[in-house]
Order: C-alpha cells, then structure tokens, then sequence
C-alpha cells in the first residue's frame, strides 16, 4: 500500500514512517498540506494520515482538496484530545477514520485493519459495478453479426426516447431480452421493469391486472389492488404476445397512452400514471390488419 504521512511534527512522521516500513508498506512524508498536494500530484496514494492542526493549510482543507481531486484515496485524520468535534466534522467530509493523540500501536492497527476492510468493500463494489455496466452494454445478448450489431445500435437509439416500442419476432428470438436491454439502457433503468405475457392470461383478468380494482368491484375483490401500470411506476411495462389481447383491451390501453391515467375496475376516479410500455408479438399483425380494412373498406363502397 502506497501511505503518506502529512504532519508538522517530524517526530510524528518518523514514527509513521519506521512503523509502516517495517510493516511492508511504501511510504512518504510530507510536512504541510501544500507539499502533500505536491506530491499527490506526481504519484498516487492508497492512504493518508493528516494531522487535524498545521500551520497554513489545516487538515480538514487538505482533506477537502483531497477528496476533490482523488476520491478514491483513503484518509484518516490524527487529532489531539480536545478536537474530537473536528474529528467527527472530518468523517462527515470523508474522512475514512480517525487517531486520537497519544495512542499507542495497537490502535493504528485497529485503524489499518478498518482501512483494509473498507479497501475490500470499495473493490467488491466496482466488481459488481463492472458487472451492471457489462450487462447494459448487451453482454447478456449473445451475437456478434452485423444483424446484431445493427440491433445493438438501434436499442441504444430507442432507450433515450420515451417512446412506445413494438417487438416483432418467432418465438424463442429473444424479445423479452431486447426490452430488458432498452430498459437497462434508458433514464428509467433504477426504475422497475415488469413484464407481462398477455397470452397467458384471460382478456377479463388482464384488465383486473394492468388496472386494478376496487374492494366489491366483482365477486371475490374483497380488497383494493393496484394494477400493474400502478406497481410500475416510472419504470418499464413489457407486454409480450400483446397481439393476443382483445380489440376491446386494445382501445383501453391506447386511451391510457394518450391520457397517461387510468380508473381502476369498479372505480370511476382516474389515476394519473408514469410508465414505458414495450411490447412485443410472434404474430404478424400487419397480415391481420389486412383482412379487417379490405373488409371495411368493402362494407363502405357497398352502402
């Protein structure tokens, strides 16, 4: 661990510094908070112990200057007795810990061994925020086709926007993973994300579902429930096989797009509703839309 030690005190430097030598540590020292500034600038450091009073720049401005410029770098704070006060201002502003003057070794090592806890817990926090990031930049997608990049850049393009999405594709192709993907990409991503297989669940139920219901709205609601576009607030809703809902369910849920609110079943009180709809289909819808227009548009010019 590369340690500095920035005290006015040589004695206290010398102490430092023979005691984590010995320990195996690299070590510097530097008399004020100008010359540790200085030094920073030319290297890095794991950790440093800076002494709360010093003339010219105290310790609790070089720990500002300090986590300003280097958050990543550790500091424990040495005070005397009587500014203890300083000591807890000092960890409000960052400060990884403190040494209370006289201690003795034990201490510093109970200090070094928080240190070392805290070093374990920051890197297990950006392995797991490597992590995050890998899944949103579509490691969880497998394909590295010019198709698929094709794709990758389209889901990148749409995540910005607020915009509706459609999902078409056979089944097995991996929809639910794209509107993960675009969730995972947009501003709504620490939002919750649900998804919904409209196909699975009876037209009737699905209104229950989507918009909840009120206590007494039916036989069996012996309570309110909110719907889903309730429980998701501000997040994602994916709907997949949306092409298996009713004409009926379609009309509702574009009126709820338009108007963003909704009134439970049983309920005649609108709800105001933030969410993203995605939705995806194994039909094609444009070859079922066909036969109902030709056959309206045949109804029109017969009358």
């Amino acid at each position: 661990m590369q340690i500095m030690i920035v005290d006015d005190e040589r004695i206290i430097r010398e102490s430092f510094f023979y005691w984590f030598q010995k320990s195996g540590h690299r070590v510097e020292t530097a008399a004020s908070g100008a010359e540790a500034l200085d030094k920073l600038t030319q290297a890095p450091y794991d950790l440093l112990f800076v002494d709360i009073k010093m003339p010219g720049m105290d310790g609790i401005e070089l720990l500002a200057e300090v986590k300003a410029r280097y958050p990543e770098t550790l500091v424990v704070i040495i005070t005397a007795y009587g500014s203890i006060e300083s000591a807890v201002k000092a960890m409000k502003l960052g400060a990884t810990d403190y040494l209370v003057k006289p201690f003795k070794p034990d201490q510093l090592s109970l200090v070094m061994e928080k240190v070392a806890q805290h070093q374990k817990r920051s890197s297990e926090f950006n392995y797991l925020k490597g992590r995050l990031e890998k899944i949103t930049r579509f490691d969880n997608i497998i394909g590295q086709s010019p198709a698929m990049m094709t794709i990758f850049e389209m889901i990148a393009e749409v995540a910005d926007s607020d915009a509706s999405v459609l999902l078409a594709g056979e089944t097995g192709t991996g929809k639910e993973l794209i509107a993960r993907a675009i969730h995972a990409k947009s501003p709504r991503a620490n939002l919750p994300f649900i998804a919904i297989n409209c196909g699975a669940i009876p037209d009737t139920l699905l209104e229950s579902e989507l918009f909840g219901h009120q206590k007494g709205a039916y036989t069996g609601a012996t309570r309110d429930r909110r719907g889903f576009l309730e429980v998701v607030s501000g997040g994602t809703l994916f709907l997949d096989e949306v092409g298996e809902i009713s004409p009926k369910m379609q009309v509702d849920l574009l009126r709820v797009l338009e108007d963003k609110t909704i009134t439970r079943v049983g309920s005649r009180t609108p709800l105001s509703v933030d969410f993203r709809l995605v939705t995806a289909t194994s039909r094609d819808l444009n070859a079922q839309i066909e036969p109902a227009v030709s056959e309206r548009i045949f109804t029109t010019a017969s009358t």
